[in-house]
């Protein structure tokens, strides 16, 4: 019954913001048209743009639609401009939830009075997502830790009531891909049931802060060092399941051109640097923040770092098994050397599409949608179209969607975006290319042999020594069992002799690994 009441507020939230126009527009004649024609007869009258009444009615309906309008957001190329505009809003323009049931969440969560803890506190929230809502403050001294004294610091609280709602909603859309599986053989091929189950976990994942802090320190780690990217510290004795508090960053956000363009910052390098930030996360590291829209992105202006990334809010983060990184990153390098038989054959390796798969008509259909694309600049390419064309393609060669990467396929249209925003005319071609053949260098050449043998070295220094015993163990088992009658004696030679080859190729190649070893632990000595 909740399912089905769910259901109706979705179609009255359309009917009260008056999208069932805009729906009835976008359906071929038919019942539905006009079952949808009689309804908007009696829909209510709004003076509200089209893109206000869409923006609307994704905030009515919840944070899993308020998502679904931050991925179209970015999509500038595909979506009218005044739609584009009004789902930006959904970034950090959301409702927020009251100023005093946000002060009883923090005081719950860490324990004491707000004034106990802050020196300032403010209690209107600086950004108010789908999720939880932002607000700043100034720590106090304390005994455990005096550095942090007057150290200015975000505080993020969880909506309350959001578990709930969200799982209604996935519920919903667990049904939907029941349906789409039952209706089709596409869509049992797109398996919705495994993407759902995968998004799922992503949004319970985010709605539990503590995970997020965690995730926030780890790519902290990667990219401590790095000039390009800068990602908050988390003040651990202060984070909790509902409540989590950071170090505040200064910065504009990326979705405000014009007063980044003021500033004096550089479009074409800031593009260019987003690009290899993506993908040594992804190749590099395996671990990428997966929800890089604008209102989570920052341009820092402080004279120390001007003009750097700063990432915000990783309550979803994508990881990539080996296995799907070597095989990502040999499918993009193949596609940017346009060498589409390299990329059937990796497609029919990975198990992608079935072995049966003539390479050559793969190859064929592969060149046939990509070639027109390349050496175009980025404001003449919409990579939106190309996986679109790739993915009607697919149904010919049956080719099986990897529920792993929806993330990942996510988070590639959203750097799109942005990149698209930024400089017009970047290559994307050009600008990844480098970042991914330093990468295959690293893992798959001598290099990687090399850290790959480093990697090892532990082990070898317990393993070698024993090789010895454990040959000589053998042959005395063998031997043991050598007790033949007279007339197999001459077959007794025979694997004896077998056994004494065995022994001394065993001795070499004991040798040879012991000398590798000590070699390779002095390599990681100095």
């Amino acid at each position: 019954m909740r399912r089905i009441a769910r259901l109706c507020f979705i179609f009255f939230t359309a009917w009260r913001y008056g999208l069932l126009p805009l729906l009835r527009d976008n359906l071929k004649p038919g019942i539905h048209r006009g079952l949808l024609t009689i309804l908007c007869w009696a829909s209510p009258n709004t003076d509200l743009p089209r893109g206000a009444r869409i923006r609307l009615t994704l905030e009515a309906l919840g944070p899993i639609f308020v998502k679904f309008g931050q991925v179209l957001s970015t999509r500038r190329d595909l979506l009218p401009e005044d739609i584009a505009d009004e789902l930006a809003k959904l970034q950090d323009q959301v409702p927020p939830f009251s100023n005093q049931e946000s002060r009883r969440l923090i005081e719950a969560a860490l324990g004491r009075p707000i004034e106990e803890i802050f020196i300032s506190f403010d209690a209107s929230p600086v950004a108010s997502a789908s999720v939880a809502q932002v607000h700043f403050g100034i720590l106090r001294e304390t005994e455990k830790h005096p550095e942090w004294t007057n150290r200015a610091v975000a505080i993020k609280v969880l909506r309350p009531g959001i578990l709930p709602v969200i799982e209604g909603d996935i519920a919903l859309m667990y049904d939907l891909a029941k349906i789409i599986e039952r209706s089709s053989e596409d869509g049992r091929r797109l398996k919705p049931r495994e993407n759902v189950a995968e998004f799922d976990t992503y949004l319970h994942d985010e709605l539990d802060l503590m995970r997020e802090a965690a995730n926030a320190s780890q790519l902290r780690r990667y990219f401590i060092d790095s000039k390009k990217l800068m990602i908050p510290e988390m003040y651990w004795d202060l984070c909790h399941t509902n409540v989590i508090v950071m170090e505040r960053m200064e910065g504009i956000s990326i979705g405000r051109t014009e007063e980044l363009r003021a500033a004096g910052v550089d479009f074409k390098k800031l593009a260019a640097d987003g690009i290899e930030i993506f993908f040594t996360q992804v190749f590099e590291h395996g671990f990428f923040h997966a929800d890089m829209h604008p209102g989570n992105i920052m341009i820092s202006l402080e004279p120390e770092t001007f003009g750097r990334f700063i990432s915000l809010d990783f309550g979803i983060v994508g990881a990539l098994s080996e296995s799907d990184k070597n095989y990502l990153a040999l499918n993009f390098l193949a596609f940017f050397n346009r060498d589409y038989r390299r990329v059937a054959e990796l497609h029919i390796e990975s198990g992608w599409v079935p072995a049966s798969t003539r390479v050559e008509e793969l190859e064929g259909a592969v060149r046939s949608v990509c070639e027109p694309y390349f050496d175009r600049p980025l404001k003449e390419i919409s990579l939106g179209i190309v996986l679109m064309r790739l993915f009607q393609t697919s149904r010919r060669f049956k080719v099986e969607i990897q529920p792993q990467l929806t993330l990942l396929q996510k988070t590639l249209l959203n750097v799109e975006g942005l990149a698209r925003q930024l400089d017009p005319d970047l290559d994307l071609w050009k600008t990844a290319k480098p970042i991914l053949e330093k990468w295959i260098s690293q893992q798959l050449g001598w290099r990687g042999l090399l850290d790959g043998l480093k990697t090892e070295a532990p082990s070898w220094a317990k393993i070698l020594p024993t090789l010895p015993r454990l040959i000589a163990e053998s042959l005395s088992q063998g031997l043991k069992k050598d007790k033949t009658p007279e007339l197999e004696v001459l077959k007794g030679l025979l694997q004896q002799e077998r056994r004494t080859h065995r022994l001394i190729v065993g001795t070499l190649l004991f040798a040879g690994g012991f000398l590798a070893g000590i070699l390779i632990i002095c390599l990681q000595i100095y």
